[in-house]
């Protein structure tokens, strides 16, 4: 399905989106940082609020996308270098457009999640709650998942210093963020739990789009067990190295192995492949 949509709209697909996305987030933090100093709140003008957005706020669609997901200088370090690693590799294992897809597809799962807890809760939620737990943190984090999934034993440096796979990383972050959401849930607090579960989705969504499915088209299943069998030559021993005998009289049962000497034939008066000797080939009673 990919493939055929990448044809069509490859064209319009944005590329080292990843360093437009840290882009973005550095104006972020360079908003987070002057609302400090002026106490003007820019970034509460930029979040993922329906409420909001139904009111006419419509460029808080795109500009949440800003929010950096921490405010923390260190772990902003950490997160530039390593997203743009794990970002650009994607890209260039996927292409432009299926890391577009991707991406986009975590944004939209986000926005779509966000709208859904609005219309279920409505009121009952503060208005700048949503916005408050909405940025695109679960979506670049995702990014772990599907890293994981193309390179499951590559092995990256934890902190900059412990060796690890990163199918384990990417088991450790699912175990996390699945205990996190688990929490909100029973908390009565599954709202919270949205983001989370949006990036999962679109995660999954990926993923099945681009599985190839033919290997579980009955007729490919049929072709290549076709194929199979007939590239398998047959054996000739057992596995104890005892030949395997290709002829044997049906009436005295005697082999070209035990009896060289020998000729087989099949009988076509009989109803089955029974195959008999030339001592027995005109003397057998047929069978019907």
């Amino acid at each position: 399905m990919l493939d055929k949509l990448e044809k069509k709209l490859g064209k319009f697909a944005v590329n080292n989106l990843i360093v437009y996305i840290l882009a973005a987030y550095g104006i972020g933090y360079l908003l987070d940082f002057g609302q400090r100093f002026t106490g003007v709140p820019y970034l509460n003008f930029l979040t993922l609020e329906p409420y909001y957005i139904l009111h006419g706020q419509i460029w808080r669609l795109v500009s949440w996308i800003i929010i950096p997901p921490d405010r923390s200088l260190i772990f902003a370090i950490i997160m530039f270098f390593l997203y743009y690693q794990l970002g650009t590799t994607l890209e260039q294992t996927w292409g432009s457009f299926k890391f577009n897809v991707f991406i986009f597809g975590g944004m939209f799962f986000t926005l779509i999640g966000a709208f859904i807890t609005y219309l279920i809760y409505g009121t009952a939620i503060p208005v700048g709650y949503i916005g408050g737990i909405t940025t695109t943190n679960y979506v670049l984090l995702s990014i772990f998942l599907a890293f994981s999934a193309c390179f499951p034993d590559m092995q990256v440096l934890l902190y900059f210093i412990i060796p690890i796979k990163m199918k384990w990383m990417s088991i450790f972050y699912v175990v996390i963020i699945g205990y996190q959401a688990l929490s909100y849930i029973r908390g009565g607090l599954w709202f919270a739990a949205a983001p989370i579960i949006a990036s999962v989705v679109n995660f999954l969504v990926f993923y099945l789009l681009t599985r190839d499915t033919t290997r579980f088209n009955p007729k490919d299943i049929h072709r290549r067990a076709e194929f199979r069998r007939q590239a398998t030559p047959p054996r000739t021993k057992y596995r104890d190295g005892t030949p395997i005998a290709r002829h044997k009289c049906a009436v005295c049962g005697r082999t070209e192995i035990t009896n060289p000497e020998l000729e087989f034939r099949f009988c076509s008066k009989c109803n089955g492949n029974y195959e008999y000797c030339s001592d027995h080939l005109f003397t057998h009673q047929h069978i019907k």
